[in-house]
């Protein structure tokens, strides 16, 4: 995925996240139980973490960009951005009530997250 829709989708990652706060504060929260007014928050709490963590990978990959040589990238972006979606997707739908089952596919977001920051730190290392 190249550097502009990292970037591009980092920060709509993150409006959603805020998006999804607000909604949950104020229209879902006379509507869902604590537990699943607390799901809601966690979701959106983790897109916001992959959102700024793809923006972070964006911005770093940038300012190591020799001019005029090839944009480099590792991967960590899009792991971030891929694991904020299906982890956040996931716990969203459970907190609006989907089948239990639904949560085993929470952990593959989760780990798909760790992978990306992982990732980005050791690009940042090993480009120092």
């Amino acid at each position: 995925m190249s550097v502009r829709w990292i970037l591009t989708l980092g920060a709509i990652w993150c409006a959603c996240s805020v998006a999804a706060g607000a909604f949950g504060a104020h229209a879902l929260a006379a509507r869902l139980t604590p537990d699943r007014l607390e799901l809601w928050r966690t979701a959106a709490l983790y897109l916001m973490f992959s959102g700024l963590g793809a923006l972070a990978s964006g911005l770093v990959r940038l300012a190591m960009h020799p001019a005029g040589g090839p944009l480099q990238t590792d991967g960590s972006g899009s792991a971030l951005l891929l694991g904020g979606a299906i982890f956040a997707g996931t716990v969203f739908a459970l907190a609006l009530g989907s089948p239990r089952w639904f949560g085993a596919i929470t952990p593959i977001g989760g780990a798909l997250l760790i992978l990306g920051f992982v990732m980005l730190a050791i690009w940042v290392l090993r480009a120092g």
